[in-house]
């Protein structure tokens, strides 16, 4: 590898590399295909601007048509861009010096070469195409509520090309929210970074396994619920041993030679009895783990073995009857021969090979003394210098907003009580019905009396003044409610801001009331208009606290055994407990991505179970893996009291922080006057207290205590001399 490197430096240097303008000169055939693809893309754009004008437009599910049509065309301007992108990047040189850059991975993207050559695309702000500047209009230059590409901000030239002026001033929209977005994320990062380390500073790892703080409290009774340095991990995901690579690596060191393969019967029966001689230097947990990890994997090897016998065409029947004859010379057809050789092991490698095992998994315990507060604060802090700090769209379903990056990570670690977005993902009973999914939405969601009324209308005779209510039968069957005049009833009775009896209110049949007020004839007018603009408010069907909910189709690889479609609910608002009481919803897997609402339905530990499981999803969805063992040492501190306390002055003042640790972080003076007035004494055990003091800390090497014994040193006693007189 190191000569490799150094050959092709040498001859990099000696060859030369440039880049030019001729580099990003599309040809005429890159040209006319590029005019095709988006002449197609503007005229499918066009088909849907025609169909929303004529009130055609297929709605998406919670959205109107106005949200729709920006989703659609959206969608359909981002795959024009790709699409202009792909026939680039097919028509340039093998040689073309960009293409190099991008695909060596040294700088750049193919989305930069494509807004080089051939289209720069949709340019966005605050995740939607460019806002109207004018009255109804984006810029002057188009005519009045035109939703055309151009108009809302597509750039179709590239920048070899030129952009026109229209273009040029939207790009600049988009380069501007860039620039802001830097600006305002360093200040706010870099805040929650140091809230972050002045919060975990002082956990470290002690003697005894647990995690424990300065003042001896114990955060996590094994750190990571395995005890493994996250830094030393071999696998994706924080998986501890790589063991493809380790048994590739025993195979090509250790020849199986003349020795017999072993059966896959033996193979399962030796790994207890292998780990057994390993007993004294593992834990029970790590045997547990590590047996737990080599049985999946040499399980996986037998299945490859049995499917390459399959596959060759040597084994007759079903193979799970023959399969403790495998692996002996004599029974083996030319087929199980061929397969032992890609999949079989001998004796000897499996014991080499989990003796292997065994001192890499030892090798890769945290150490006592490791200040892991420390470095999981890094871990968390530093990948948030690198997110963006706007709201996303929830993949697929268009206008179901959610807070995503920086603002939602600080949402989740100052443990707040209103978050922005509080979305309830609740999973169906049936999930494969829409019909079902729309009856159980129609439980759920708030339907207000205005939505079912097909009118409100004051009657007035000479002997009686009433609100007359009439019900919409066609849009309650639509909406599958099961809402009629009685159960309307119900509710104007039950809503607190309408002071009305049960004789104040006639059912005259299933679709019409009457709502007669008792009050003074001279405040009749008043009261009855009052009345009449306070009855279209009242919620009649549904939770109070959702806003809405919307049918959500899952993954495609998501599907049943007959390959239907399965769906699930996005419920907007707050109400986990009345959500996983309805009928039709699989309560045990609904989940709440509001922390402090999920502590107060479920407890404690599923709110540390909530805090882990989201910032994990909000980096994941930047890109970005962290490594779980630093979010749930997080987890932990948030929530070992009891409580879900966040990394902020309130938050960390409650975890019982010493005096000089509290005065280091914010409100110096309010907190050393309060600690002086009361006498409060500070013991310095924290990393703050010992810096501030100038000691060395508990931690690290510091950890360490020698206790000798030293001999007391002899007493000496003097005499005086009596004076001789």
């Amino acid at each position: 590898m190191n000569r490799l490197a150094k050959l092709s430096a040498r001859w990099i240097g000696n060859h030369g590399f440039s880049i030019g303008i001729d580099d990003v000169q599309p040809g005429k055939r890159l040209n006319d295909e590029k005019h095709r693809t988006i002449s197609n893309g503007y005229q499918q754009c066009n088909e849907l601007i025609q169909e929303y004008n004529e009130g055609k437009l297929a709605l998406k599910p919670g959205c109107d048509a106005t949200q729709t049509l920006e989703a659609d065309i959206t969608e359909r301007l981002n795959k024009l861009r790709e699409e202009a992108g792909d026939v680039c990047m097919k028509e340039l040189h093998w040689r073309n010096s960009p293409l190099i850059m991008s695909q060596c991975g040294s700088k750049g993207s193919p989305i930069n070469i494509s807004q080089m050559i051939a289209c720069v695309g949709q340019q966005s702000v605050g995740g939607r195409r460019a806002p109207d500047g004018f009255v109804d209009r984006s810029l002057p230059h188009f005519p009045r509520k035109s939703k055309t590409p151009d108009a809302k901000g597509f750039v179709a030239n590239s920048f070899y090309g030129g952009l026109t002026a229209t273009e040029f001033f939207f790009h600049t929209m988009g380069g501007r929210e860039g620039l802001v977005d830097t600006a305002v994320k360093t200040a706010d990062t870099g805040y929650m970074s140091r809230r972050l380390i002045k919060g975990l500073e002082d956990l470290s790892i002690q003697y005894d396994n647990t995690v424990r703080n300065a003042s001896g409290c114990i955060i996590q009774f094994l750190y990571g619920d395995d005890g493994l340095d996250p830094a030393k991990m071999e696998a994706k995901g924080g998986v501890p041993l790589n063991l493809d690579r380790l048994f590739m690596k025993v195979q090509a060191t250790c020849a199986a030679g003349e020795d017999d393969y072993l059966s896959p019967l033996d193979t399962t029966e030796m790994i207890p009895k292998l780990l057994q001689n390993h007993a004294g230097a593992l834990d029970e947990i790590f045997a547990e783990a590590l047996k737990k990890s080599l049985s999946k994997f040499l399980g996986d090897r037998i299945t490859k073995l049995e499917s390459m016998i399959k596959f060759i065409g040597g084994a007759d029947g079903d193979i799970s009857e023959n399969i403790e004859k495998i692996g002996h010379p004599k029974e083996n057809s030319f087929a199980a021969k061929v397969a032992l050789k890609i999949y079989g092991v001998t004796k000897r490698q499996l014991q080499v090979f989990i003796k292997i095992c065994v001192d890499r998994y030892l090798r890769k315990r945290v150490e006592p003394g490791t200040a892991i507060g420390a470095i999981g604060a890094h871990s968390i802090g530093e990948p948030g210098t690198q997110m963006t700090l706007k709201t996303f769209h929830f993949a697929g379903v268009a206008s179901m907003n959610i807070t995503q990056g920086v603002p939602r990570i600080k949402e989740i670690i100052d443990g707040a009580k209103k978050i922005s977005t509080p979305i309830i993902t609740a999973e169906l009973e049936h999930n494969t019905n829409v019909n079902a999914a729309r009856i159980v939405r129609g439980r759920i969601q708030k339907t207000v009396l205005g939505q079912v009324a097909k009118s409100i209308k004051i009657v007035m005779t000479s002997r009686s003044a009433s609100v007359m209510v009439t019900l919409d039968m066609e849009r309650i069957q639509e909406a599958h409610l099961s809402v009629d005049a009685n159960t309307v009833k119900e509710s104007i009775l039950q809503a607190p801001r309408i002071k009305l009896k049960q004789q104040h209110i006639k059912v005259l049949d299933i679709r019409k009331l009457e709502v007669q007020p008792q009050v003074d004839r001279k405040k009749v007018h008043f009261e009855l208009h009052s009345l009449k603009n306070m009855l279209p408010t009242i919620v009649i069907k549904g939770i109070k606290t959702v806003e809405r909910s919307v049918i959500a189709q899952k993954k495609r690889e998501d599907k049943d055994s007959l390959g239907l479609p399965k769906y699930n609910m996005l419920v907007e608002g707050v109400g986990l407990q009345e959500v996983m009481g309805t009928e039709g919803v699989d309560g045990r897997n609904t989940k709440s991505n509001h922390v402090a609402e999920v502590r107060c339905t479920l407890g404690i530990e599923a709110a540390r179970k909530c805090v882990i499981d989201e910032i994990k999803q909000t980096m994941e969805n930047h890109g970005m893996s962290i490594d779980i063992r630093h979010m749930m040492l997080l987890a932990d501190l948030m929530t070992f009291k009891g409580e879900v306390l966040g990394i902020t002055r309130n938050g960390i003042q409650r975890m019982d922080k010493s005096v000089l640790m509290l005065a280091s972080f914010e409100k110096t003076a309010d907190h050393l006057f309060n600690a002086s007035v009361s006498g409060k004494e500070d013991k310095i055990q924290g990393v703050t207290e010992c810096i501030v003091m100038g000691i060395p800390m508990l931690m690290g090497t510091g950890i360490l205590k020698v206790q000798q014994r030293v001999d007391p040193p002899p007493m000496l006693h003097y005499e005086l001399n009596p004076i001789i007189s």
